[in-house]
Protein backbone atom coordinates (compact mmCIF):
# COMPACT_ATOMS: atom_id res chain seq x y z
CA UNK A 1 0.00 0.00 0.00
CA UNK A 2 1.54 3.38 -0.74
CA UNK A 3 -0.29 6.30 1.13
CA UNK A 4 -0.45 9.78 -0.69
CA UNK A 5 -1.06 13.28 1.04
CA UNK A 6 -2.42 15.94 -1.19
CA UNK A 7 -2.03 19.88 0.38
CA UNK A 8 -3.07 22.89 -1.16
CA UNK A 9 -0.09 25.57 -1.13
CA UNK A 10 3.58 25.40 -0.22
CA UNK A 11 4.71 25.46 3.60
CA UNK A 12 6.12 28.01 4.65
CA UNK A 13 7.43 28.10 7.74
CA UNK A 14 10.85 26.38 8.81
CA UNK A 15 9.84 24.62 11.58
CA UNK A 16 7.05 22.97 10.08
CA UNK A 17 8.99 22.18 7.43
CA UNK A 18 11.83 20.24 9.31
CA UNK A 19 8.90 18.72 11.60
CA UNK A 20 7.52 16.83 7.97
CA UNK A 21 11.06 15.65 6.60
CA UNK A 22 12.22 14.55 9.87
CA UNK A 23 8.60 12.25 10.16
CA UNK A 24 9.10 11.43 6.53
CA UNK A 25 12.55 10.12 7.11
CA UNK A 26 11.08 7.89 9.94
CA UNK A 27 7.82 6.38 7.64
CA UNK A 28 10.68 5.76 5.07
CA UNK A 29 11.16 2.28 7.16
CA UNK A 30 7.06 1.40 7.45
CA UNK A 31 5.50 2.39 4.10
CA UNK A 32 5.68 4.73 0.76
CA UNK A 33 4.50 7.80 1.78
CA UNK A 34 4.31 10.95 -0.82
CA UNK A 35 3.28 13.90 -0.23
CA UNK A 36 1.58 15.90 -3.48
CA UNK A 37 1.46 20.01 -3.15
CA UNK A 38 -1.50 21.70 -5.28
CA UNK A 39 0.02 25.53 -5.81
CA UNK A 40 -2.13 27.62 -4.37
CA UNK A 41 -4.90 29.06 -6.68
CA UNK A 42 -3.30 32.63 -9.09
CA UNK A 43 -5.83 35.31 -8.29
CA UNK A 44 -7.79 33.87 -5.78
CA UNK A 45 -8.35 37.55 -4.45
CA UNK A 46 -10.53 37.77 -7.10
CA UNK A 47 -12.84 34.68 -6.36
CA UNK A 48 -15.39 33.84 -4.30
CA UNK A 49 -14.82 31.04 -1.75
CA UNK A 50 -16.81 28.62 -4.37
CA UNK A 51 -14.98 29.97 -7.38
CA UNK A 52 -11.62 28.95 -5.49
CA UNK A 53 -13.02 25.60 -3.46
CA UNK A 54 -14.12 24.60 -7.07
CA UNK A 55 -11.05 25.08 -8.70
CA UNK A 56 -8.56 23.80 -5.88
CA UNK A 57 -11.17 20.98 -6.31
CA UNK A 58 -10.56 20.18 -9.77
CA UNK A 59 -6.88 19.90 -9.36
CA UNK A 60 -7.45 17.22 -6.43
CA UNK A 61 -9.63 15.70 -8.74
CA UNK A 62 -6.71 15.55 -11.27
CA UNK A 63 -4.51 13.80 -9.16
CA UNK A 64 -6.76 10.87 -8.16
CA UNK A 65 -6.53 7.75 -9.95
CA UNK A 66 -9.84 6.06 -10.46
CA UNK A 67 -9.17 2.81 -7.86
CA UNK A 68 -7.61 5.61 -5.12
CA UNK A 69 -9.30 5.88 -1.72
CA UNK A 70 -10.01 9.45 -0.95
CA UNK A 71 -9.97 10.54 2.51
CA UNK A 72 -10.52 13.98 3.15
CA UNK A 73 -9.26 15.72 6.73
CA UNK A 74 -12.20 17.12 7.57
CA UNK A 75 -13.48 18.84 10.58
CA UNK A 76 -17.33 17.18 9.99
CA UNK A 77 -15.42 13.90 9.69
CA UNK A 78 -14.55 10.67 11.95
CA UNK A 79 -12.55 10.84 14.87
CA UNK A 80 -9.88 8.64 16.31
CA UNK A 81 -7.86 7.91 18.83
CA UNK A 82 -3.93 7.65 17.96
CA UNK A 83 -4.45 3.56 18.32
CA UNK A 84 -8.12 3.44 16.68
CA UNK A 85 -6.74 4.90 13.62
CA UNK A 86 -3.50 2.61 14.04
CA UNK A 87 -6.04 0.09 13.37
CA UNK A 88 -7.51 1.51 10.53
CA UNK A 89 -4.90 1.66 8.52
CA UNK A 90 -3.77 -1.30 9.19
CA UNK A 91 -7.09 -2.40 8.09
CA UNK A 92 -6.94 -0.36 4.67
CA UNK A 93 -3.65 -2.19 3.95
CA UNK A 94 -4.91 -6.01 4.72
CA UNK A 95 -8.21 -5.15 2.42
CA UNK A 96 -6.27 -4.58 -0.94
CA UNK A 97 -6.19 -0.58 -0.91
CA UNK A 98 -3.10 0.01 -3.46
CA UNK A 99 -2.98 3.88 -2.59
CA UNK A 100 -4.89 5.94 0.09
CA UNK A 101 -4.67 9.16 -0.75
CA UNK A 102 -5.67 12.04 2.50
CA UNK A 103 -6.61 15.47 1.41
CA UNK A 104 -5.94 18.51 3.16
CA UNK A 105 -8.01 21.33 1.55
CA UNK A 106 -7.76 24.75 1.32
CA UNK A 107 -9.03 27.62 3.20
CA UNK A 108 -12.47 26.99 3.04
CA UNK A 109 -12.72 23.42 2.72
CA UNK A 110 -13.56 21.23 -0.49
CA UNK A 111 -16.05 21.57 -3.35
CA UNK A 112 -19.06 19.38 -3.81
CA UNK A 113 -17.56 17.13 -6.23
CA UNK A 114 -14.61 16.10 -3.99
CA UNK A 115 -16.94 15.15 -1.35
CA UNK A 116 -18.80 13.50 -3.69
CA UNK A 117 -15.81 11.54 -5.12
CA UNK A 118 -14.48 11.34 -1.11
CA UNK A 119 -14.56 7.42 0.70
CA UNK A 120 -14.79 8.63 3.80
CA UNK A 121 -13.92 12.39 5.81
CA UNK A 122 -11.87 11.97 9.21
CA UNK A 123 -11.62 14.76 11.53
CA UNK A 124 -8.06 15.36 13.42
CA UNK A 125 -9.93 17.74 15.72
CA UNK A 126 -12.50 19.64 16.43
CA UNK A 127 -10.75 22.70 16.86
CA UNK A 128 -9.42 24.33 13.80
CA UNK A 129 -5.50 24.31 12.74
CA UNK A 130 -3.54 26.54 10.24
CA UNK A 131 -3.68 24.09 6.70
CA UNK A 132 0.40 23.98 7.20
CA UNK A 133 0.33 22.76 11.03
CA UNK A 134 -2.31 19.95 9.64
CA UNK A 135 0.12 18.71 7.74
CA UNK A 136 2.83 18.10 10.70
CA UNK A 137 0.22 16.96 12.37
CA UNK A 138 -0.92 14.36 10.18
CA UNK A 139 2.60 12.88 8.80
CA UNK A 140 3.32 12.16 13.25
CA UNK A 141 -0.02 10.41 13.28
CA UNK A 142 0.69 8.27 10.39
CA UNK A 143 4.08 7.74 11.83
CA UNK A 144 2.56 7.09 15.01
CA UNK A 145 0.08 4.51 13.53
CA UNK A 146 3.04 2.58 12.03
CA UNK A 147 4.93 2.19 15.56
CA UNK A 148 1.82 1.30 16.76
CA UNK A 149 1.65 -1.56 14.64
CA UNK A 150 4.51 -2.68 15.02
CA UNK A 151 4.47 -2.66 19.39
CA UNK A 152 7.22 -0.12 19.28
CA UNK A 153 7.43 1.88 22.32
CA UNK A 154 7.28 5.21 20.48
CA UNK A 155 3.38 5.97 22.06
CA UNK A 156 2.54 5.62 24.98
CA UNK A 157 -0.75 4.72 27.09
Amino acid sequence: MRITLICIGKTDENFVITGIENYLKRLKHYINFNISIIPDIKNAKNLNQDQQKGREGELILKQLGSTDFLVLLDERGKEFHSIGFSRYLEHKMVSSVNNLVFVIGGPYGFSSEVYRRADQQISLSKMTFSHQMIRLFFVEQVYRAFTIMRGEPYHHE
